[in-house]
């Protein structure tokens, strides 16, 4: 019986199963016959639209910026070097580095034994010069007063000889006397010559007394100003950089004991390309005088400074191009020599231009616009100047048109668009402003007040930034990248 009962089990089973496949084949093949007498339909062929963001060309006078590198320089750098060598005795407080000094301020002094030493040689040195020159005065005094003594003697003996000729003509006198007369005239001669020379003599000692008076004024001259080198004073006002020296130290003689900074009259160098400096010449082909702003990066803020261009190099450096340039700071407060800043430079006005982004044109120099149907149509333009991600172009027929902003491969002549206009525009470029949380804020003021190396005044403003509800996202970055946050 159990065997009799699985059997129709089974049996059963198999029925069912064969009938189900023969339902299945039957859909399947209704299906495919209904599919294959359907008639065949082609669908309707619809366009592509993009959207592409627009902006109005408008046609306006724009100063273009030229934007460079630079590094602050001083115009007035002086090296304090010891003049005579020495020990140091004493050093003035603010002779550190970063010290202030005013014109005129004693900085250090060298001992000045030796200078003193050598100030009482020449003195003394100059006193036996004069003692000298009053000896020889007195020695030609002298010579003079002989040679009239001679002169007056000779006189007589001419006189005496003269009698003994004229005696000797008479017949009364002998030859021997004459002789003897005029023998003792010219011995008289002789002596006149003798007196002379040694008046000559005495004039020559007079001469080289005062050369030595000369020297000796000279010599003790060049003590007191070596007397005077051993006290360092600040030619102006200005910070000391570079000191190393200490009180008691042992210097030489044009020894570099530090730099005298002048921080109120820096300049920035900074070099342009050619065509760039070309721009900044005036019809004279001199460089304009144009205003400059020099940015410097401190923690997050851009601390500015105003200035002018005042001249450019007289030459070209080997290895170097272009032109190196030079502006005037007319307040360089919180700047310092060495500091690497942007210059931003003013340049002459350019009438009628078009300000577009830098997207907006392709290589060939085109740009797109909107036609009839808000079709795209192609329109040459000429580039007139880069400004960072922006482009200043002029063309025909471009004022009051609508240029795509974003080239693209899927974009060209005679393609529909949907246009987004300024909407957008204002939604893309509003500012970049960030909220943030109790212990956010409290993490960047304690990183602001602790910073003992930022200066006052971009502390303040810093501090003030962060007390306002919305700070700008590019401060918040700049401080947690110092952070290390």
């Amino acid at each position: 019986m159990r065997f009799l009962r699985q059997s129709l089990t089974g049996l059963f089973l198999l029925s069912l199963t064969l009938a189900l496949l023969i339902m299945a084949g039957q859909t399947i093949r209704g299906a495919v016959q209904d599919r294959l007498a359907r008639e065949a339909r082609m669908p309707a062929a619809q366009e592509r639209l993009f959207s592409v963001n627009v902006v109005t060309a408008a046609a306006d006078t724009v100063t273009p910026v030229l934007t460079a590198f630079g590094q602050v320089e001083s115009r007035r750098t002086l090296e304090i070097r010891a003049a005579v060598g020495g020990t140091v005795l004493e050093l003035a407080p603010e002779f550190v580095e970063g010290g202030s000094v005013t014109e005129g301020q004693v900085l250090l002094r060298i001992d000045p034994a030796d200078a003193e030493a050598a100030l009482a040689r020449t003195q003394n040195d100059l006193r036996d010069a004069a003692a000298e020159a009053r000896d020889a005065a007195v020695a030609l005094d002298l010579a003079r007063d002989e040679l009239l003594a001679a002169e007056e003697q000779l006189a007589l003996r001419e006189r005496a000889a003269a009698r003994q000729r004229d005696i000797a003509a008479r017949g009364v006198g002998s030859d021997a006397a004459v002789e003897t007369a005029e023998l003792a005239a010219s011995a008289a001669r002789a002596a006149i010559l003798t007196r002379r020379q040694a008046i000559a003599q005495a004039e020559a000692r007079v001469a080289q007394s005062a050369t030595g008076q000369d020297r000796a004024r000279i010599a003790l001259d060049e003590a007191v100003r070596r007397l005077a080198d051993t006290v360092i004073r600040a030619r102006f006002s200005g910070v000391l950089s570079g000191v190393t020296l200490v009180e008691g130290r042992l210097v030489t003689a044009n020894e570099q004991l530090g730099q005298l900074i002048d921080p109120n009259r820096l300049d920035v160098a900074f070099r342009v390309s050619t065509a760039q400096y070309a721009r900044l010449l005036d019809g004279a082909g001199r460089l304009a005088d144009l205003p400059v702003r020099v940015r410097l990066d401190v923690f997050g803020v851009d601390l500015v400074r105003a200035g002018r261009l005042s001249r450019d190099s007289a030459a070209v450096a080997e290895g170097q191009s272009g032109r190196l340039i030079y502006a005037a700071l007319e307040d360089a407060g919180g700047m310092k020599p060495g500091d690497f800043v942007t210059v931003e430079v003013d340049e002459p006005p350019l009438d009628a231009v078009v300000r577009l982004p830098g997207s907006a044109m392709d290589s060939s120099g085109t740009v797109l616009v909107l036609g009839e149907g808000d079709r795209l149509e192609v329109l040459p333009v000429v580039l007139i100047r880069r400004q960072g991600n922006d482009i200043l172009v002029q063309g025909d027929g471009l004022e009051g048109r609508e240029v795509v902003v974003e080239r693209s491969p899927l974009l060209g002549a005679g393609i529909g668009v949907r246009p987004l206009r300024a909407a957008g525009e204002e939604a893309q470029t509003g500012p970049d402003l960030l909220e943030l949380t109790a212990e956010r804020r409290a993490r960047l003021v304690a990183f602001v007040e602790g910073n003992d190396r930022m200066p006052s005044e971009v502390r303040v403003r810093l501090l003030a930034q962060l007390q306002a509800d919305r700070v700008p996202a590019d401060v918040v970055q700049r401080l947690e990248q110092r952070i290390g946050g």
